[in-house]
């Protein structure tokens, strides 16, 4: 399994009228940096506390795509089929 060399503690204050909780905001940073390409899904799934297969499981629930693909990678790969 992957382990992260550092980490990063951040602190965040949220208004207690957002229902969110720590598990949700977890998903939604993991996703977010996933989709962004910052994170692999392994990296992104041991931030969520997740397993790779429910993380990538729930990550249509965050509107983010598994297949993290560029659409420059897509187009090269439609003009070689």
């Amino acid at each position: 399994m992957f382990k992260f060399v550092g980490m990063k503690t951040v602190s965040l204050k949220i208004p207690d009228t957002v229902e969110l909780d720590d598990k949700d905001i977890a998903m939604i940073v993991a996703s977010s940096l996933y989709e962004k390409g910052k994170l692999s899904l392994g990296q992104a799934a041991e931030l969520a506390g997740l397993t790779k297969k429910t993380f990538a499981e729930l990550l249509g629930k965050y509107d983010v795509s598994i297949f993290n693909y560029p659409p420059s990678d897509l187009t090269r790969d439609v003009k070689n089929a």
